[in-house]
């Protein structure tokens, strides 16, 4: 069983699409304001040339990003993007291609900045499994290097796709939308992965993942969630006794492994509701569950409503081609 391979797990369980919609090109000083967003998108920044300062106005709290770097908002926290020298910011003008993302510029003399701006789409429920088990901010770097990475590692790949995007939101050419809205979903794929493999993974999900010892778990989890694991299992599989295994497993994720296996069923759960044909107690019993009303208190208390209720709303959004958040 593949140790690594929880992420295409992961994304076969949550459906994540992805859109560019701005591209800027600053000169100093300059300013940037983006307010907190919906529940089921996650806004990105991608440095491609330049230096840039963010700030999140509700933390107080400010990190330096420079070319290559990429960010990603799981939490979808209102965030600022500036210059640094504090100046009054030139103004912009805003110009909207055919692909659909805006081109903003201004007149600054001071250091360029080529910026790259969107945000990835989450079907509800599966937010919720996002928000509780990222990090707030997701900062890696996208840069060519050479070495013992070689041009496999993540941080080659993600500079190869940024310079793709770079050059696709350059000109308003047949299919520029779809290429761009394609590429911005597997960026959200890379990142992940780079952070992943890092040699300080966040804290989180990607913490465990990227964990040797806890690995193991995590990936058996994710390919086989409707299996009945239990903790000693899990520990077995990390080579470890079942109280060590729970305490590494909740220092790094803040819950238990059993925690994130619920919510892991409770998502394959809506995926089937969204089934018409598919009863409940046949549902129950895909995602793990012998007994029913078991399955049934589990979704209504990771999902707030009850399988009936996620299923009507489920079904109601699909005919108005509207997707509504939990």
């Amino acid at each position: 069983m593949s140790q690594v391979d929880w992420l295409s797990h992961l994304l076969q369980i949550v459906t994540i699409t992805g859109q560019l919609e701005a591209r800027c090109a600053y000169g100093a000083p300059w300013r940037i304001t983006w307010s907190q967003a919906a529940a089921n998108e996650i806004p990105y920044h991608v440095i491609v040339k330049g230096r840039a300062i963010i700030e999140y106005p509700e933390t107080r709290t400010a990190r330096e990003l420079v070319s290559g770097d990429i960010v990603l908002l799981p939490h979808g926290a209102a965030n600022v993007l500036h210059d640094g020298s504090g100046q009054t910011p030139i103004r912009t003008q805003e110009h909207r291609g055919s692909a659909g993302w805006v081109l903003s510029e201004n007149e600054g003399e001071g250091e360029k900045l080529d910026l790259m701006c969107g945000r990835f789409f989450i079907a509800p429920p599966h937010d919720r499994l996002i928000r509780n088990y990222m990090p707030a901010d997701l900062v890696t770097r996208g840069m060519n290097r050479h070495g013992e990475d070689g041009i496999d590692s993540a941080s080659n790949q993600l500079a190869s796709l940024v310079s793709l995007m770079r050059m696709e939101s350059s000109g308003d050419r047949a299919g520029g939308r779809a290429i761009l809205n394609a590429l911005s979903s597997v960026l959200f794929t890379l990142v992940l992965r780079a952070a992943s493999e890092g040699d300080r993974p966040p804290e989180g999900l990607l913490a465990v993942a990227g964990h040797p010892r806890l690995a193991p778990s995590i990936a058996a989890m994710f390919a086989d969630p409707t299996r009945s694991w239990k903790l000693p299992d899990l520990a077995d599989l990390c080579g470890m006794s079942r109280a060590t295994f729970m305490r590494h497993f909740q220092d790094r994720l803040g819950c238990s492994a059993l925690d994130l296996l619920t919510d892991l069923r409770m998502s394959l759960a809506a995926n089937e509701l969204k089934k018409p044909a598919i009863s409940t107690e046949a549902v129950a019993e895909t995602v793990g569950y012998q007994s029913v009303s078991a399955f049934r208190r589990a979704f209504a208390e990771r999902m707030g409503m009850t399988p009936g209720e996620w299923r009507r709303l489920a079904h109601n959004g699909e005919q108005s081609g509207v997707v509504r958040d939990l």
